[in-house]
């Protein structure tokens, strides 16, 4: 079976290749990549206007399989990656049973391999049942092939309990990728603390909940060497000390969701939940602050932080993602 895709915007990366290409692909491998390709092939993509790159990797998503299916599977969360050209994504794991055990995680393997259409590597839980209280079986799990672990979805707030997770994953050589919200200081929040909550007569949440734990889990990165990379970042605090720590070569990267840079509170519309995320839109000087941390390379990658709701699930004020 061979395609060949003419006139596409070949970006690759790898090769330094940025402009109009033609693609061969003989039996679901690229045979050839050149400025004109002349041979006979079972199909001929025409992809002028278009861009051709390799697959991009999501290193952010919930997928809700096992356990909360009736929102996603893992055959039709891999269907839409798909769709929008990512061919490998990085499962979040507060799925129900959360992902704290090898057994869990090695059904998610051999279930996506037989039905996502992707690659799906599943991070897993630092703590049980991602109650905070006691560390899951991370080399157990490693040894199954999570890449990552995570509490995404809240932080770990005994600082010890993290600080001894963070020195297993720097044991083990992977990252933490860490979810900064300081649980007791969202105290009921639901946007942004901002003039805009203000006029909608809703409890706010802070900057400094997200802060706070930002320059905690710098500390503990610096102080164990396992390298953090800090999920969906949103305020403009946090962008300045991810390239205040990285200046001083602690290893820490950092991501941002389209949501957070290129909307605002001010777009919010009353009683309208489709505004509403966790972290929460933020203001204008925050987005300007990401925006501009993208184009410094201040942050390493553009994640979409995939969690999809029951449309009932969704029109709740106080559903949260």
């Amino acid at each position: 079976m061979t395609i060949l895709i003419k006139h596409g915007h070949v970006v690759d990366p790898h090769t330094k290749r940025d402009g109009c290409f033609d693609v061969l692909v003989e039996n679901e491998k690229i045979k050839e990549v050149a400025e004109h390709i002349e041979k006979p092939a079972d199909t001929v993509l025409d992809a002028k206007g278009c861009y051709v790159m390799p697959g991009f990797i999501d290193l952010h998503v919930h997928l809700r399989d096992p356990g909360l299916e009736y929102k996603e599977t893992l055959e039709t969360g891999g269907k839409a990656a798909v769709r929008g050209g990512v061919t490998t994504v990085c499962a979040m794991p507060n799925t129900k049973p959360v992902m704290d055990d090898p057994s869990r995680v090695a059904y998610v393997k051999h279930k996506a391999k037989e039905f996502a259409v992707i690659n799906v590597l599943q991070v897993g839980a630092i703590t049980k049942g991602m109650k905070g209280e006691e560390l899951s079986d991370i080399e157990g799990m490693v040894k199954m092939g999570i890449p990552a672990i995570s509490e995404d979805g809240k932080s770990v707030m005994n600082t010890q309990l993290y600080k001894e997770a963070m020195e297993i994953a720097k044991e083990l050589d992977i990252p933490v990728l860490a979810h900064c919200e300081d649980i007791d200081m969202v105290n009921g929040g639901c946007m942004n603390e901002d003039e805009k909550s203000k006029e909608f007569g809703l409890p706010g949440i802070s900057n400094a909940v997200e802060d706070c734990i930002v320059a905690r889990d710098i500390i503990l990165s610096r102080d164990t060497g396992c390298h953090l990379h800090l999920c969906h970042c949103s305020t403009e605090a946090g962008a300045m000390m991810l390239k205040r720590a990285k200046e001083e070569g602690i290893s820490v990267t950092g991501e941002v969701c389209p949501h957070h840079f290129t909307l605002t509170t001010d777009d919010m519309v009353r009683n309208d939940t489709n505004y509403k995320m966790n972290p929460p839109l933020r203001r204008k000087r925050d987005v300007e602050a990401l925006r501009q941390g993208l184009k410094d390379d201040v942050f390493d990658v553009i994640s979409t932080d995939h969690a999809p709701h029951s449309r009932e699930e969704k029109s709740l004020q106080s559903q949260a993602l």
